[in-house]
Parts: structure tokens; C-alpha cells; sequence
């Protein structure tokens, strides 16, 4: 019987160019979302871009790109953007040209203002004009056209009706009747004025893409490779393979993950992790791709490359999150899918009561027009993605990479934090202190038997009992057959006998006595060891043959951290597998109190821990290694992965710390409530622009060039605000932000 496996999802992220507003995104969405084989598709209008997963077939990527086409807009590379160019005066020469054209226009309501009385001749109100309507304002018909066949409205509809009314008033005031106080300057200037906006809008959204570009940044383009005859040569990075030896000379970025082989150096990883200091590096240490080398030459082997590098997978972290929508974005889409009909149907009824109250063609069309022009959805679509970019982007540049979105949002209303201990809270490299043997029992035999146990583990107890092997010069043989017990310890075979090694409760399932140590068990608990039993099979039963005692150093700086988050209201909690003597002593050292212990807790358990603290509608971080602790991270509202610029636990928590530094918890949270404001805020202007400017410019308080002034400010100042977000450091992280009440 034959069968087939169905294709993997894919991504695709196509660029998107032409899209001005909120309703042009909805419409992209929809195209997508109509594609064969498309399962989910979200486009984000500050980077212009799309994020569309999709089942491949060999024609799905131009069927996605076609959509995108036949939606009004272009397909492109999303290696554009990042390679436009970025000096100051990019796409000004349309708003240069605007500008020429119309500020003759403009010169007679100047005069006006000191008394003076004269106006520029019809004809050359209408050469000056006519050029910014329909040369350099033709981008606006193009979109607008496309809307209209799509069936939807957008932002470059409303200016295009609005200004065409002004400009097509004017030519019927001046053909018809022979009028010379025409409004060809309302239409030009409009039209210059959003050119204008849009450009400072585009020079705003570069901003908010620069922690993408900076990271991108990071990669050389060349690595120095050692041949097979010992020479070198230059290569481009994407020839660089994993297993190749490679060069790193002072002052250069290292080209890829590696173990360094040859050399001693400090390598500035600060791009990567945040942290400030360089860090030393000698022979066999891991150095990452797109960190700086100090002042020594290495030689290093090469081992992750291209997207498997840890670089690749924080710059697609970063793209995820920004490409992402918030929950909050929801009501902004349903709000702009009715926007531009809407405003067309206030227009409309602005037209016609000025009509019935009198006021004539001229006057009711041209306070119509300043309703079409100041009802801009740009800013809504601006409001929420420019936000979580700024946010992301800046997090990113700390060593806080957040994974989406939602996580994002979310953190903010965290009121209770549960951390593990190992690794999270403490060093995570434990020592073996206690080596204890009962009468009778050879102890370097117990110890060689022990090792030779925990050979093939990386547990952090398991290298404890390695490395006090080979400082006690015992040899250690290879096991015969092992076997993890889950959240128990592991059993096995050396030399044709039988040992299990596990934790004292293990012990106590078993059956097994441990009175001979017990005074020696109430001693190391009572110092806080974490203890852990060697076992042998024997007729009869099994018998103990060693106690073993390991210690572990909190974390510099996590007292302080615990402290500072307890004084913003959060609720702590300390989960740990240890025996509860050794837990709270732990504890001790690190301020906790001991009702914010949790000890004896299997790793199967945790999760269900982490759900019993969310009850009460409680707000629950879990703080873990991303690893182990994958179940809990995944059961609790928020996960946060504590991980190293090396070792990122990447994908097993919406929030991941590329150092291990309890402080970056805080951080983590304020800088998600520092971005959840500032999405309020750009909302509030975004909807307070509309909703005191269209009544205005319908009673006719705004004349069409004040409205197009409005619209162009809304834009350029949600930008602007969320790029307030750059100037945050999470080491000034403000206590004054966090405040929720303790439970």
C-alpha cells in the first residue's frame, strides 16, 4: 500500500508596494486568503510587506505574487526595502516639484492677509495646477482605480475624489462663468502636501526597520577559510560550509557559529546578547556568528552556517514578531473594512445639507472635498504595527527577542511570576560537595560506578559527577545499557552490574533505606545541597552505595532582580524538583519567602503548577531554560526562555533572554508596557484626528488644505511617537511601570 505525506507549511514573505492605508492591508489580506493552498496570510503596512503561510505546490509562489498584482499593488523582493536608498532627499523630487508649482498659488492668499487684493490669471492657476493633479498625482488614481475594481475604498481613493472635485470646481467656475477666485491652489496643494507626508511617513518607517537592518548588518560578506594545504583563501559566506576551519583576524565579525580552536581572544557579543562587556574566549569555547573579535587571531571549526546560524534564527524572530498582528489590531481591521464607505457617505451628506441649507455648489463641495481629504485611514494602519516594530526592534538590541506579537501585548498585565530554579535562578553548575559512602562501600569504586552512570548525560548534576571523577584521577568506563526514568534519575549497566541513580524520592518509591546516611541527609538538606543517591541491584533487593550532595551559586544580580519585581506588585514563585530543605534555603539566598517555594515538583508536574497559579485570573509568566521547562513555558500566559548568545532555546517561549540575566524579566515586561501605550496612544491620535476633523471640516471650520495638512501631521506623528520607543534601556527599566497589585 502506497502513501504519501502531505507537504510541509511554508512561508512566504513577499514585499508588497503601493499600500497607503489600513483598508489597502485588508484588501492584500483577502487576496491572499483567496489563494489555493493559502492558510493564513497577514500583511504589515510599516514594512510593506506580507507574511503568508501556504501549503508549496510549484506554482504557489507566483499564484501568491499574482494576488498581490490583481489586488492594485506590486509584488517585489523584500530585499528592496532593505537595499533602497537612504539618504535624506530619497522621493523628495515629487514634493520639490510640488512645492514649485504650488506655492505661486498660494502667494495671493498671503496677500489677502496684509490687505492686498489680486489673484494669479485663471490660465495660469490652471498650467501651474494641472501638472500636480495629474502628473505627480497620479499615483493616487492608479490606487484608487484599483480599489474601485476591487470593490473596496482607500486612502488614495478619498484624495483622488476630493481634489479632482476642487480642481474640477475650479474649471467649471472659470470656463462656466468666467470666475477668477478659483480653487486650483485647494487641489494642488493637497495633493503636495500628502506627497509630502508620505514622504516623511517613509523616512519614519526606515527608522522603525533599523534593528532588522542592523542585525542583517552583522553578517560579512566573506569568510577567510584554511585549506586542506594549510594556505587560506577568501570565500563569500554563503560557500562557507559546516566543518570548514576558519580565520578570524582582530577587529573582525566572526563569520559564522563555531568552536574556536586555536587562540585566545574577548569577542563583543554585545549586538547579540546585550551584554556590554566583552567576553573571553579560549580553546573550545562556542563564538557566534556576527560577534566582534578583540584583539587575538583564532582559528575556529565551523558548525551552524546560513539559516541554521544563531544570528539567522534571532533576524527571523525579529521578522516574525514585527510581521505578527496584535490582538489589538483586530478592532483597527474591522474598523478600517468600513472606513472609506463610510467617510464617502459623510462627504455625501456634507454635500447635500450644504445644498439644502442654501449655501450653493461651490461652498457645499468644497467643505465635501475637506471631509474626503482629512478622513485619512493611513494613521490606523500606521498605529499598532509601527508600535510593535519600535518595541521589538529596541527589546532585540537589550537581548530580549520576543517572538510574536501577542506575547508582546500580553506581558504587560502580568501579575505573578514563576521561575525555576536551576539554571534560571542559580548558576546552573553545580558542584559535587558531598561524596558519602556507607561502611563497607569502596568510594572510589562507588564514584567510577556513579560516572561511568552519567557518562552519555548532559544534566548539570551528571558534569558535577564527571568532573569530580577526573579531579579524583578515576577512570571512567563506558556503561554497558542506560536508561532515563523521567523525573526520576537514570538506570543502567557497568561492568555486568546494575545501578539506578536518582533523587531521595525516588529512593523512597523504591523501597530503598537510607538510614545509614540519614544524619548526613538532614545536614546537607539543612545546607541547602540538593542531594541525589547511588543504588545497586543485589540479590535481594537493591542496596545503597553512595550519598552524593551538590551545590549550586545563585545568579549575580538575581536577589536584587526578585526585589525589584516584588516592589512592583508581581507575585513570586520558585519551582524546583529539589527536597524542600534545599529549596528553601536556596530561597533564602535569594530574598524569597518561604510560602513562594514550590519544592519537590517533577518536571511532568510543572505544568499543571504553572496552571493552578493562573486561577483566580491571574497573569502568569513562567521563567525557565526553554528546554526542560518547554511544558510549563507553553501552559503559562506568558513564557519567557531564559538562554545564551549560543544556546538560544529559541522556539519554546514567546519571549526569549539571549543572556542569563534574571533583570532582563523586568525589562521584558516594561518594554511590553511601554509598547501597549504607545499603541493606545497612536490609536487615540489615529481616531482623534478623525473624529474632531471630519465634523469640523463638514461644519466647515477646516478648508481642504488645512484637512490635507491634518492628514499628513496624523501619520508623521503616529511614526514619530513610536519611534520613542528607541530611546528606551532596559537597565533604566522605570519601577514605576509595573505596577499591579500583589495578590
Amino acid at each position: 500500500m502506497n502513501t504519501t505525506t502531505a507537504p510541509s507549511p511554508s512561508t512566504l514573505d513577499p514585499g508588497v508596494g503601493g499600500m497607503t492605508c489600513a483598508s489597502c492591508v485588508m484588501r492584500v489580506e483577502r487576496a491572499l486568503r483567496k489563494v489555493p493552498g493559502v492558510t493564513d496570510a497577514t500583511v504589515n503596512l510599516a514594512t510593506e510587506s506580507a507574511r503568508v503561510s501556504y501549503t508549496p505546490t510549484d506554482e504557489a509562489e507566483a499564484q501568491i505574487r499574482r494576488a498581490v498584482r490583481n489586488a492594485g499593488y506590486e509584488p517585489r523582493a523584500m530585499e528592496e526595502a532593505a537595499t533602497e536608498d537612504l539618504s535624506p532627499w530619497t522621493g523628495f523630487a515629487p514634493v520639490g516639484v510640488g512645492l514649485l508649482l504650488s506655492l505661486p498659488l498660494v502667494l495671493p492668499m498671503a496677500a489677502e492677509l496684509v490687505g492686498s487684493d489680486w489673484m494669479l490669471p485663471a490660465w495660469l492657476q490652471f498650467l501651474l495646477a494641472t501638472p500636480v493633479q495629474f502628473v505627480l498625482g497620479a499615483r493616487f488614481y492608479r490606487a484608487g482605480w484599483h480599489a474601485l475594481k476591487a470593490g473596496t475604498g482607500n486612502m488614495d481613493l478619498l484624495v483622488a475624489i476630493g481634489t479632482s472635485a476642487g480642481w474640477g470646481l475650479s474649471m467649471w467656475l472659470w470656463l462656466a462663468e468666467g470666475h477668477q477666485h478659483l480653487y486650483f491652489e485647494a487641489s494642488a496643494l493637497v495633493l503636495t502636501l500628502v506627497l509630502l507626508g508620505k514622504w516623511l511617513e517613509a523616512r519614519a518607517k526606515r527608522q522603525t526597520t533599523a534593528a532588522i537592518r542592523a542585525l542583517q548588518a552583522l553578517r560579512p560578506e566573506t569568510a577567510h577559510v584554511v585549506l586542506r594545504d594549510g594556505g587560506e583563501a577568501d570565500l563569500p559566506l554563503a560557500e562557507v560550509l559546516a566543518g570548514d576551519r576558519l580565520v578570524v583576524r582582530p577587529g573582525e565579525r566572526v563569520p559564522a557559529d563555531g568552536v574556536l580552536e586555536q587562540g585566545d581572544t574577548h569577542v563583543d557579543e554585545s549586538m547579540l546578547t546585550g551584554e556590554p562587556l566583552p567576553v573571553t574566549k579560549t580553546t573550545g569555547a562556542r563564538v557566534t556568528g556576527g560577534s566582534i573579535n578583540g584583539e587575538g587571531r583564532f582559528v575556529m571549526r565551523a558548525t551552524a552556517v546560513g539559516r541554521e546560524s544563531v544570528l539567522a534564527q534571532i533576524i527571523r524572530l525579529v521578522e516574525d514578531a514585527q510581521a505578527g498582528k496584535a490582538p489589538i489590531q483586530r478592532m483597527v481591521d474591522q474598523v478600517s473594512a468600513v472606513f472609506v464607505p463610510v467617510v464617502l457617505v459623510l462627504a455625501l451628506l456634507t454635500l447635500a445639507g450644504w445644498l439644502l441649507a442654501g449655501a450653493g455648489l461651490e461652498s457645499a463641495l468644497i467643505r465635501a472635498v475637506a471631509v474626503l481629504v482629512i478622513a485619512c485611514p493611513c494613521a490606523l494602519g500606521l498605529a499598532t504595527p509601527a508600535a510593535i516594530m519600535a518595541g521589538t526592534g529596541v527589546a532585540a538590541g537589550q537581548g530580549i527577542l520576543i517572538k510574536d506579537a501577542q506575547a508582546l501585548e500580553l506581558a504587560h498585565k502580568v501579575d505573578t511570576v514563576a521561575f525555576d530554579k536551576t539554571g534560571t535562578l542559580t548558576v546552573g553548575q553545580p558542584r559535587l560537595v558531598a561524596f558519602i559512602a556507607p561502611d563497607g562501600v569502596d568510594e572510589r569504586d562507588a564514584l567510577a560506578m556513579a560516572a561511568a552512570l552519567q557518562s552519555g548525560s548532559e544534566h548539570p548534576l551528571a558534569r558535577a559527577v564527571l568532573a569530580a571523577a577526573k579531579e579524583r584521577g578515576i577512570a571512567v568506563a563506558p556503561p554497558d545499557a542506560v536508561r532515563a526514568v523521567a523525573g526520576r534519575g537514570t538506570e543502567g549497566e557497568v561492568g555486568g552490574r546494575s545501578f539506578l541513580i536518582g533523587s531521595l524520592r525516588w529512593l523512597e518509591e523504591l523501597g530503598v533505606a537510607v538510614a545509614p546516611v540519614q544524619a548526613q541527609v538532614q545536614r546537607l538538606q539543612g545546607e541547602g545541597a540538593t542531594l541525589s543517591a547511588l543504588v545497586e541491584r543485589v540479590t535481594g533487593g537493591l542496596a545503597l552505595r553512595a550519598l552524593m550532595g551538590f551545590a549550586d551559586e545563585p545568579k549575580p544580580g538575581a536577589a536584587q532582580a526578585l526585589a525589584s519585581l516584588r516592589q512592583r506588585g508581581i507575585r513570586l514563585v520558585m519551582i524546583s524538583g529539589d527536597n524542600r530543605a534545599a529549596a528553601l534555603a536556596m530561597a533564602h539566598r535569594l530574598g524569597l519567602k518561604p510560602q513562594e517555594v514550590q519544592a519537590e515538583v517533577l518536571p511532568a508536574e510543572k505544568s499543571a503548577r504553572v496552571a493552578a497559579l493562573r486561577q483566580g485570573g491571574h497573569v502568569v509568566a513562567m521563567v525557565g531554560d526553554g528546554v526542560n521547562d518547554a511544558p510549563a513555558l507553553a501552559a503559562a500566559d506568558v513564557g519567557i526562555a531564559m538562554g545564551t548568545g549560543t544556546d538560544v532555546a529559541m522556539h519554546a517561549a514567546g519571549i526569549t533572554l539571549m543572556r542569563g540575566d534574571v533583570g532582563l524579566v523586568a525589562g521584558a515586561l516594561d518594554i511590553s508596557h511601554r509598547t501597549v501605550v504607545k499603541i493606545r496612544q497612536n490609536l487615540f491620535w489615529a481616531f482623534a484626528y478623525n473624529v474632531a476633523g471630519i465634523p469640523l471640516a463638514a461644519l466647515g471650520y477646516l478648508s481642504p488644505v488645512v484637512a490635507g495638512a491634518a492628514m499628513a501631521l496624523s501619520s508623521v506623528s503616529v511614526l514619530t511617537n513610536a519611534l520613542l520607543l528607541k530611546r528606551w534601556s532596559g537597565a533604566r527599566a522605570s519601577s514605576h511601570t509595573l505596577r499591579n497589585p500583589a495578590p
